[in-house]
């Protein structure tokens, strides 16, 4: 600073030291002109790299995530043994002599349906009579049971099947 080739400036306790511009060269016109086109390219190289860049992470990425070729050979091999496994299992199912035919099947579902039915039937109309005795009975719905001897469905955990 006291040799002139820098300035300073105060301001309170802090001092600030910067090139003294008056030393510099002026930039003429074309110069800045030429200086402003070099900019302008060289922002358009750091674009490309830019992009260049983001396109090689994002391939790294993508091959950091994928299986080498050994981790590929034995997956591909417990895949194979799956593969057989599955294989002796439908051969063995196939190979059954007790198959349920279509028949049977469709026989054994009508006749649950039949079934849940008449016992939702029945359910309900027990629960009106119960609940009809109920109304003049001066004990609990509990003590009731207890004296009648009446067990539920819900004493034995037992529910109706979802209607199918």
């Amino acid at each position: 600073a006291q040799q002139g080739r820098i300035r300073e400036k105060t301001y309170g306790k802090q001092k600030i030291y910067f090139a003294d511009q008056e030393q510099l060269p002026a930039a003429s016109d074309a110069d800045l002109r030429s200086l402003d086109g070099e900019i302008t390219a060289l922002s358009c190289k750091v674009q490309a790299l830019q992009q260049s860049c983001r396109q090689m992470e994002a391939e790294l990425k993508d091959l950091n995530g994928s299986m080498t070729t050994p981790e590929m050979a034995r997956e591909m091999e417990e895949l194979r043994k799956d593969c057989a496994s599955y294989t002796e299992k439908l051969e063995r199912i196939k190979s059954a002599t007790n198959h349920v035919t279509p028949e049977e099947k469709e026989k054994v579902c009508s006749e649950q349906k039949l079934y849940c039915k008449e016992w939702r039937r029945r359910k309900r109309m027990a629960t009106e009579l119960l609940d009809a005795i109920l109304e003049g009975y001066p004990k609990s719905k509990k003590q009731f049971f207890e004296e009648v001897g009446i067990e539920t469905d819900e004493d034995h955990n037992v529910t109706l099947p979802a209607a199918i």
